[in-house]
């Protein structure tokens, strides 16, 4: 992680817009009438409902999803007892994590008092404006009473994140550093270096999931805590250790995990060499740990390691929890947040670090891929799966132990709502990939030796999106699985230059000979193709061993069409094969074609791309409106291009009149209705839009597409190739994971529509 400033850190804060976070507007506000709704008068029916039923304030108002972050100022970071005014900027970050990970929206809160019942009164007397309390930087061990007392007399979650988001977070990792280790919770001695209100939280989260209270040492800064101290409060006496043992150095002796939540460099690399095999060592202090961690793993090599920092392995931080959990426990409108939704947000987390990671996560990352392992046992908090795993955990455990007023009934709703809340994927990727899963097919990866591709296999596997076959060098495919630690276990590999594919080369060869061999195609060279996977790959499709094909990260669109239309050819009845994306934009999906195939179409290759685009998009349950695209209007300018445009229309309209098409039309008028209708009210688009766009020559659709996904307008799945007899699909070359990913997901709807035509 790069060194901030600070100036470059006060900057930030102060421009552009002073502070991180903003209220904004959810209803119209642009009219007189708006107004009058949103205040007086019409804001007086909700308020009479609300009177009427108390529990209407979740329908009519902001309260389900809005939580107060509210500090005192007295333990905040590292800085301690600061203040509340000067705690403020963390408040606001606290309330910026929320929105942007879990949508939710927070009031930050500084109350400037010190005395526990006050502070206690204050909060209860503005709850009513919330959802949930989020307690925040509040000095042991006067936390611990106001979050007990605040969750006894509130019917709303109430949490301090101080304690139980690093509680929660830790035992993820804890599980898994002891499943890496091989070791049992309830055998293992632990040391906790620290007794303020994480500690605490901590030890009791880990005693909840098996940890031996007798095991524990915990140590505070006068020394360990025993029976011998008679300085210790209520809190601390809870974990009096009956070992005979006085320093931090004498109890590292034989232990098998070390939980700092103290100060840097107290553990001292000897101290490291005392420990058990295997030791687990969580250094959490911030900004430095209890012990650098280079060091540390000189000096222990077989160590498990997690900090408090970003920039090293496995980070203990909070906002993979607090932003989850509020979550789930508002979803269901919990009244509070109990052991068994923490446990049950440590278990989703722990499970989630042994699948599978996103590609984005690696490349957020700069990784090549992270793989569940000593140095990978905890999620990174920019994986985007974080709140369709957790939140649900939380909800439903909320629902079980009978603290959910409102129970979810659809999970498969509630997950996809989670979704697109963060814009996680449009609702078409989630579409397709839902059908997918249905019906999974065998799809071949024809150039399975480049990573991206494996990668992206494993990825298909684990969601249960296609079957792949690995096509390429066996040897160097196996290489790149090791080398990467990708779990393709069990995927078929085919080798088409290997012998053991001797006899079903001389098979494809027979029929491609037999399809070609009145166009130039020699048995011998028909031999010869069939070493090149560019033509065994849609031989395995067109004999019916596989049932789709993605190709063409390493070469040229045209290389990669050409022997697939050889091989399968066209659908039958279709004049051509074109090339469609889909672009994803905030309105919804537009599908642009041909971007990729047809050079410079006539009328009636129009009115084909214009028929075998429809039906693609009808595969995937959109009502399809078309526009054919020119730089005139209903002929505007007599030209060459309007005019072939013009009469294709003309063409679509005679032979298809239930066709919702027009054109030909300039894009603007072709994507804004108002001033379509102001303009023309004759076309047929009057009413809504258009959602496909049909473009005149190749020039101008793959422009329009790579402009609007390198400004960053939207996002782009294709090219898509209609009008294959066959699921055959091509990407471009370079392609990243996702867009992999994308396509195969693609190929197999295609091919289910394929297998619906038999």
């Amino acid at each position: 992680m790069a060194k901030i400033t600070k100036k470059e850190a006060l900057d930030y804060h102060e421009f552009p817009r002073r502070g991180k976070i903003e209220v904004v507007p959810t209803k119209p506000y642009a009219t007189q009438k708006d107004l009058s709704m949103a205040y007086t008068p019409g804001v007086a029916q909700p308020c009479l409902e609300i009177h009427a039923n108390p529990d209407d304030i979740y329908r009519y108002t902001s309260k389900g999803n809005l939580v107060a972050v509210i500090s005192n100022g007295t333990a905040v970071l590292g800085l301690g007892n600061i203040g509340a005014g000067a705690g403020k900027p963390v408040m606001e970050g606290k309330g910026l994590l929320f929105k942007i990970f879990a949508d939710i929206d927070v009031f930050d809160i500084e109350i400037d008092e010190m005395d526990t019942e006050k502070i206690i009164q204050t909060i209860k007397n503005i709850s009513p404006t919330f959802g949930g309390i989020n307690l925040e930087d509040i000095k042991a061990p006067e936390c611990f009473e106001i979050e007990n007392r605040l969750k006894a007399e509130l019917d709303i979650p109430v949490m301090h994140d101080d304690q139980h988001g690093t509680a929660i977070i830790s035992s993820a990792g804890l599980l898994n550093a002891l499943e890496l280790a091989e070791k049992n919770i309830g055998d293992v001695k632990m040391v906790i270096n620290g007794a303020g209100a994480a500690a605490v939280s901590c030890c009791r989260l880990y005693i909840k999931l098996g940890l031996n209270p007798a095991n524990v040492v915990m140590l505070d800064s006068k020394g360990v805590i025993n029976s011998a101290r008679k300085d210790l409060n209520e809190s601390k006496r809870e974990f009096m250790t009956p070992r005979d043992v006085h320093t931090l150095e004498e109890a590292m002796v034989g232990a098998d995990v070390f939980v700092g939540l103290s100060v840097a460099d107290v553990l001292t690399p000897d101290m490291l060499r005392t420990m058990a095999d295997k030791p687990i060592v969580f250094a959490m202090a911030n900004p430095n740990p209890e012990i650098e961690y280079q060091k540390a793993l000189d000096s222990r090599p077989d160590i498990i390691l997690a900090t408090g920092r970003s920039d090293y392995p496995n980070q203990i931080n909070n906002v993979l929890g607090f932003p989850f959990i509020f979550r789930g426990a508002l979803d269901v409108r919990a009244t509070k947040i109990n052991d068994e939704m923490k446990i049950a947000a440590c278990y989703a987390l722990s499970q989630l670090a042994k699948e599978p990671v996103p590609e984005e996560v690696n490349l957020a990352y700069q990784t090549h891929n992270l793989v569940y392992g000593p140095t990978y046992f905890i999620p990174k908090p920019l994986d985007p799966r974080l709140i369709t795993s957790i939140a649900p955990a939380v909800a439903k455990a909320a629902m079980d132990s009978g603290v959910a007023k409102t129970p979810i009934k659809d999970w498969d709703a509630y997950n996809d709502e989670l979704s697109k809340r963060l814009g996680l994927g449009s609702p078409i990727v989630r579409q397709i990939k839902s059908r997918a899963k249905k019906n999974p097919k065998r799809v071949v990866f024809s150039e399975a030796d480049h990573y991206r591709m494996l990668k992206a296999a494993e990825i298909v596997i684990s969601e249960g999106l296609a079957i792949p076959i690995l096509l390429g060098n066996e040897r160097r495919i196996r290489r790149i699985i090791e080398e990467n630690e990708l779990e393709l276990e069990g995927v078929e590999i085919i080798d088409p230059e290997s012998f053991e594919e001797d006899e079903r080369r001389a098979q494809f060869a027979e029929i491609f000979f037999a399809k070609r061999k009145r166009r130039g195609v020699s048995y011998s060279s028909a031999k010869d193709k069939m070493l090149q996977r560019s033509y065994f790959a849609p031989m395995l499709v067109e004999t019916g061993y596989a049932d789709a094909m993605v190709s063409g990260i390493k070469k040229n669109y045209p290389e990669t069409i050409r022997p697939a239309l050889e091989v399968i050819g066209k659908r039958p009845g279709d004049s051509l094969v074109s090339g469609m994306y889909i672009m994803n934009t905030k309105k919804g999906p537009l599908f642009f074609a041909d971007t990729t195939v047809n050079l410079n179409p006539t009328v009636d290759d129009l009115v084909a791309i214009t028929l075998q685009t429809v039906r693609a998009v009808q595969v995937f349950q959109i009502e399809p409106r078309v526009a054919l695209l020119s730089y005139s209007n209903f002929g505007s300018i007599k030209a060459a291009i309007p005019e072939k445009t013009s009469q294709a229309v003309a063409q679509l309209h005679r032979d298809y009149p239930e066709l919702i098409v027009d054109g030909e039309m300039q894009a603007n008028f072709a994507l804004n209705n108002e001033i379509l209708k102001e303009n023309f009210p004759f076309s047929k688009l009057v009413n809504n839009p258009a959602n496909i766009l049909i473009f005149p020559y190749l020039t101008a659709g793959n422009i329009a597409y790579k402009l609007l996904q390198e400004l960053g307008s939207c996002d782009a799945i294709g090219p898509i190739l209609n009008g294959m007899n066959k699921a055959v699909h091509v990407l471009h070359i370079d392609a990243s994971v996702t867009e992999i990913v994308n396509m195969v997901t693609i190929a197999v709807l295609d091919a289910q529509e394929v297998a619906s035509r038999k």
